[in-house]
């Protein structure tokens, strides 16, 4: 039996949000799976040397965020895919918003990092994602953000 005909991007900043997105990586392998991130360096640490690098990007660097915001949306436009998975933060969210633009399905997965309340993106991803999730049951509400469990 092949793959899925499904394409799908997972994108992450590096650090713990790629290593939370690596953790979910069994999941992906039925699909056309590809990966965007921030670090070269650590997407060839888990054998992923062709992941597409995104501008490591936050709120109180406006203009890389904007020139991250261009790279997501020229990765999503490359890919075309059908499901756009991201475990955060910035850079991530930014493939979301581009992957609504072509009509992908998208998920945010809020990281376990945030136990007091969501992070900005997350909440961000209340509005533009289809799907939000926290990986903290007191954080879930009965729509938005739900809660599926945790990767850690």
């Amino acid at each position: 039996m092949g793959k899925a005909t499904k394409r799908v991007l997972a994108a992450a900043s590096g650090g713990g949000h790629w290593e939370q997105l690596m953790l979910l990586r069994p999941a992906f392998e039925p699909y056309d799976i590809h990966y965007a991130t921030t670090d070269s360096e650590v997407a060839a640490q888990h054998g992923l040397p062709g992941a597409a690098i995104l501008p490591d990007c936050n709120k109180t660097r406006p203009f890389r965020s904007a020139w991250c915001a261009v790279v997501a949306l020229w990765i999503v436009l490359r890919l075309r895919p059908d499901v756009i998975i991201s475990t955060g933060a910035a850079p991530g969210f930014f493939c979301i918003l581009a992957g609504r633009l072509i009509g992908a399905k998208t998920l945010w997965i809020d990281s376990v990092a945030n136990a007091d309340q969501l992070s900005m993106c997350g909440q961000l991803s209340l509005t533009f994602a289809h799907e939000c999730l926290t990986q903290w049951e007191h954080l879930a509400d009965d729509e938005k953000p739900a809660f599926r469990g945790a990767v850690l």
